[in-house]
Order: C-alpha cells, then sequence, then structure tokens
C-alpha cells in the first residue's frame, strides 16, 4: 500500500476535520483526541462532504443531512451493517500520512 502525505497534524485541531486530497482520492481525515483518522469525504447518503461536517467525539456528521459516521471503524451509527471507507493513517515528522488500497 502506497502511504500520502495528506496534512501537517497541526493543520486538523483535535475535534474537527479537514478535506484531504491523497492521490485521486479526496479524503476527510479528522482528528480524534490526537489520533487521526481518514474516511472517503463523499457521505454514501447523497455525497455529502464529510470534511466539513462537524465531529462528535468519534463520530462525524455530515453537513448536508446529519447522517453520522465512526471515523474510527467506517459504521454509521444509525445502523452498523452499513459503512463508509477507512483509510489507515500514520503520523511521521509532524505529517499525516494516509495508506491507499
Amino acid at each position: 500500500m502506497p502511504s500520502v502525505r495528506v496534512a501537517k497534524t497541526t493543520e486538523v485541531p483535535a475535534g474537527q476535520g479537514l478535506v484531504v486530497q491523497a492521490g485521486t482520492k479526496v479524503l476527510a481525515l479528522f482528528n480524534v483526541e490526537g489520533s487521526y483518522h481518514a474516511i472517503d469525504n463523499s457521505c454514501p447518503h447523497r455525497g455529502g462532504p464529510m470534511g466539513e461536517g462537524d465531529l462528535d467525539g468519534r463520530v462525524a456528521v455530515c453537513p448536508w443531512h446529519g447522517w453520522r459516521w465512526d471515523v474510527t471503524t467506517g459504521a454509521n451509527a444509525n445502523n452498523p451493517a452499513v459503512k463508509i471507507a477507512c483509510f489507515p493513517t500514520r503520523v511521521m515528522d509532524g505529517d499525516v500520512y494516509v495508506e491507499l488500497p
């Protein structure tokens, strides 16, 4: 899996998200208490920009229709059988990297 640098850790304050580009993919990067998590930026419901929504603990809320996703697992908060794509992350020298398939 190739790793792609997507942001500096300082660009994503705790409890917030950021829309980032990773190769050809647009992802939402979230900082959950110093741990970084990347999910597909496009909400499976209607394509809302997940990285522009609020983060409630480890649950990202789509700004368009309020669908809620656990950024650590990709599971929908109301129906865990429905998932959004998650991508492994790592931090190195103050930069956040995402592993792409």
